[in-house]
């Protein structure tokens, strides 16, 4: 499988996030620069990781939106391609409109930095297909705008479709106060994916935590692709 992380100004889990595609996964991995239009097609998946693109001096994600090799990821997906964004990617994929909602300042309005708890809501995306629905993962989170939010409409459309993916345990575990205690959604095809919480952060057991329940994520792409190809 072969994978492509993008970097921006100011990305700073690019490296973490190239280190488990291509040193724990052994994938074919590279990583791109933001100011250049690559060709995507002969990617299988695109991440976008986190950090402050572009200092998130306008908005979280909202300049990233307009780096130029965001005409190729928006392209990309709306092929069909498969594409993940965490924590600032996220925020890219909700400005970009790949993804509904918006994210607004922390209810604290601190910056947050541990581990949270969270259930899987729905396993049968290319993302969680190897976890178990209501599974609990301790995954950590690292935002200071990470306070997920959607109108009523929107929301009882992401539950209609199953676009909910992950929620943070209980309200106790919301470390921003996202409506819902949602922590990650998809859009209606199932192909785009965006969670606030680092699964790079938690891919290797020398990281501690006593887990490596980020890999689980990683590991769902796999055996999605292996599926897809096997169907061919």
């Amino acid at each position: 499988m072969k994978f492509a992380t993008i970097t921006f100004p100011g990305s700073n889990c690019d490296q973490d996030v190239y280190f488990v595609t291509s040193n724990i996964l052994k994938q074919p991995s590279a990583m791109l620069w933001h100011d250049e239009q690559f060709d995507l097609a002969s990617y299988d998946c695109v991440i976008l990781p986190g950090g402050f693109s572009y200092g998130d001096y306008l908005r979280s994600g909202a300049i990233a939106r307009f780096a130029p090799i965001m005409e190729r990821v928006i392209e990309y997906a709306n092929n069909g391609g498969l594409v993940m964004g965490i924590c600032n990617g996220f925020q890219i994929l909700l400005e970009a409109g790949l993804l509904p909602g918006a994210m607004k300042v922390n209810q604290n309005l601190k910056f947050v930095c541990r581990y949270s708890k969270l259930a899987v809501v729905n396993n049968q995306t290319p993302f969680t297909n190897c976890c178990k629905a209501g599974e609990l993962l301790s995954i950590p989170v690292a935002h200071g705008e990470g306070n997920y939010y959607i109108d009523r409409p929107g929301l009882e459309l992401l539950q209609a479709n199953n676009q909910v993916v992950l929620r943070y345990r209980d309200q106790q575990e919301n470390p921003n106060g996202s409506v819902d205690n949602i922590a990650g959604i998809c859009n209606q095809a199932g192909n785009v994916f965006g969670m606030m919480p680092h699964p790079e952060r938690c891919a290797e057991a020398i990281l501690g935590n006593n887990g490596t329940d980020g890999l689980k994520i990683f590991y769902s792409l796999l055996n999605y692709q292996q599926k897809e190809s096997g169907a061919r």
